[in-house]
């Protein structure tokens, strides 16, 4: 099984945040199948691979209650594919996922750690 992990830390107002990171999943072609406020969790449509490839990520969000235009984002990717090679499906998703989150112009990125 692929696993990546990511943390986010970004500077943006709080009633923005969550609408920014809809849009963001819609545009990563990414359907969202559970969602809770806090966590988040979407995954690949399917068609366009094969189904032990499809990607699902999950997003856990936390914001700090002494700050209040930054919000701290945990997200989980993983599938059923063994990652045998580094350039598998699930770190491709993974990296332009990742991508898509650091360069979105609706906030600034303070903070990533990924694995």
């Amino acid at each position: 099984m692929a696993r990546y992990t990511g943390l986010f830390i970004v500077a943006v107002p709080l009633e923005d945040f969550r609408p920014l990171l809809l849009e963001l999943i819609e545009a990563c072609n990414l359907d969202i199948i559970y969602d809770t406020g806090d966590y988040i969790m979407a995954r690949e449509v399917p068609g366009q691979i094969p189904f032990g490839k499809l990607v699902t990520v999950e997003f856990l969000i936390d914001k700090p209650a002494n700050v209040e235009d930054e919000v701290r984002m945990n997200l989980v990717m993983k599938n059923e594919e063994l990652p045998l090679h580094f350039e598998n499906h699930c770190r491709q998703v993974f990296d332009f996922l990742s991508e898509a989150i650091a360069e979105n112009r609706y906030w600034q990125l303070l903070e990533t750690a990924v694995s």
